[in-house]
């Protein structure tokens, strides 16, 4: 169901307002060939009427002939400012970066921020951001989940289809995205919800089961069938199971890079606001995914790269695996069972859904 300007600039208001955008600054809206045009419109209408000096960078796509999909996440790397520095100058020059592009996990992206800019990421449909518009709540939460995160020196993960990793922890930082950028040289992406980290290199092991439900990103897909991967010495050895077995592993392979393979970040999400069918609604090309990563109580993990949370493991590939039902464990200390986040407001959620349940049943 689409929306109007009105809703869409007020929520970029919003969200411009949490990002504390003041009247005088440079604000840079980053767009490519897949950049909705109504999130385009409303990010310049409301930036400008919040008193922002408002410019527009517009670049050609990349890597289209490398990928296997249109999905913007599904093939990193290079990336329209590789070998550009007319652009990365303009956008080091702005206080904020509102990326409707999708620039991720580059050189680029870590020069531009270190400089005290801000990019907000901005992709998803508008229906969706005006759904998942962020506020101080989600930050709150967050940023208390991260504090869990960065006491902690082991995550152990399991659930009654099979799952029981156990990543060692302290090498890398939590991240917290929450939707917003108030900080400077703060990167978020709006929507989000949840937290994460990476284990420590080469001290991950275990086996991971995906269970019926559970997703794969970019794929977009729900597993059909149990998908059972070997992790040892922070690398997956084997993925076993039956076709989308197969589709996962031939699409790894086809990247032809075993870093692919390496765990990537792990992390839960705490966005009740989103929601775990959203995929059953939405054509693929249509979106990201990010109900998918954010949905409260999945445990989010992936493949590939590090190089966003400051290692040097780069790679072309990365898998994003929402999975539903898992108990998350940091040293001791449960923050998530059976995919209920037991923090109070997750506690409270789970209370009114089962009374829900009952008046369904």
């Amino acid at each position: 169901m689409s929306v109007s300007d009105i809703d869409l600039i007020q929520a970029w208001r919003q969200v411009l307002t949490l990002s504390k955008l003041e009247a005088g600054q440079t604000v840079t809206v980053l767009t490519g060939a897949d950049t909705h045009p109504q999130t385009l419109r409303c990010a310049i209408a409301a930036a400008s009427d919040m008193g922002a000096r408002v410019n527009r960078l517009d670049l050609p796509p990349v890597n289209a002939e490398k990928s296997l999909s249109r999905d913007s996440l599904a093939y990193l790397g290079t990336t329209p400012l590789t070998g550009n520095p007319a652009a990365i100058a303009a956008l080091k020059a702005s206080d904020l970066v509102l990326d409707l592009m999708t620039l991720l996990f580059s050189p680029e992206q870590h020069e531009i921020l270190s400089g005290g800019t801000k990019i907000l990421m901005a992709v998803e449909p508008p229906e969706v951001l005006c759904r998942l518009v962020p506020t101080d709540g989600d930050r709150a939460r967050v940023t208390a989940a991260s504090a869990l995160i960065e006491a902690a020196r082991t995550m152990h993960i399991t659930s009654q289809a099979g799952t029981d990793l156990r990543c060692a922890l302290g090498e890398f930082p939590a991240i917290r995205e929450y939707g917003f950028v108030d900080q400077p040289g703060r990167w978020d992406h709006w929507p989000s919800g949840f937290v994460l980290t990476w284990p420590n290199e080469g001290q991950s092991q275990g086996v991971v089961v995906l269970d019926r439900g559970d997703i794969l990103l970019p794929l977009k897909e729900y597993v059909d069938d149990p998908i059972r991967l070997s992790i040892a010495n922070g690398y997956v050895h084997a993925i076993e199971g039956g076709l989308q077995a197969d589709i996962l592993r031939e699409y790894m392979a086809s990247y032809e890079d075993p870093e692919a393979y390496a765990v990537s970040h792990i992390g839960w999400g705490l966005q009740p606001r989103a929601h775990w069918s959203m995929l059953a609604h939405y054509d693929k090309e249509s979106h990201i995914g990010m109900d998918a990563r954010a949905f409260e109580g999945n445990f989010l993990w992936s493949m590939g790269p590090n190089n966003e949370a400051g290692g040097s493991r780069t790679t072309a590939c990365h898998i994003d695996i929402p999975m539903r039902h898992c108990t998350v464990t940091l040293d001791d200390t449960p923050t998530v069972i059976d995919g209920v986040v037991q923090d109070t407001e997750g506690l409270a959620r789970a209370r009114r859904q089962a009374g829900l349940e009952g008046i369904v049943a």
